[in-house]
């Protein structure tokens, strides 16, 4: 027989151990997450500051086509774009190809700093003014 004070009672459930390294373990998932996101966060900046450089290089480069075209003068320049890209400045560098009528022309459009990658850079050739077409 069994006493009636003394029945073994089976409890099921976690120890306060088991609950804070599960817990432990849920803050180290939870931090690189936060990590990554920062990180993404970082990379769509860059893409988003790459693109419009790279729209803005594409619209100096139509104005020198152009201007080229009407025959006007090719030279070196640099300056800065209106608002809302003030943060851009761009830079045009001109040098001479084997065919005297053409020249290649390079323009730079940078946005932070030049050494760290910050900036793009698109290349064509012209036809300097009363040359061919």
């Amino acid at each position: 027989m069994r006493a009636t004070g003394s029945s073994e009672k089976s409890i099921s459930g976690f120890t306060l151990l088991e609950v804070m390294i599960a817990l432990a373990l849920v803050s180290i998932g939870l931090i690189a997450l936060l990590g990554l996101g920062n990180r993404s966060i970082a990379v769509g900046e860059r893409v988003q500051r790459l693109t419009a450089a790279t729209l803005l290089a594409q619209q100096k480069m139509t104005e020198l086509e152009l201007a080229a075209a009407a025959g006007g003068p090719l030279q070196a320049e640099q300056g800065d774009f209106p608002p809302p890209f003030e943060l851009f400045r761009w830079r045009t560098e001109f040098s001479p190809t084997p065919l005297a009528s053409v020249r290649r022309v390079d323009v730079i459009v940078i946005w932070g700093n030049e050494r760290r990658n910050e900036a793009v850079a698109l290349t064509s050739f012209l036809f300097r003014h009363g040359g061919g077409a």
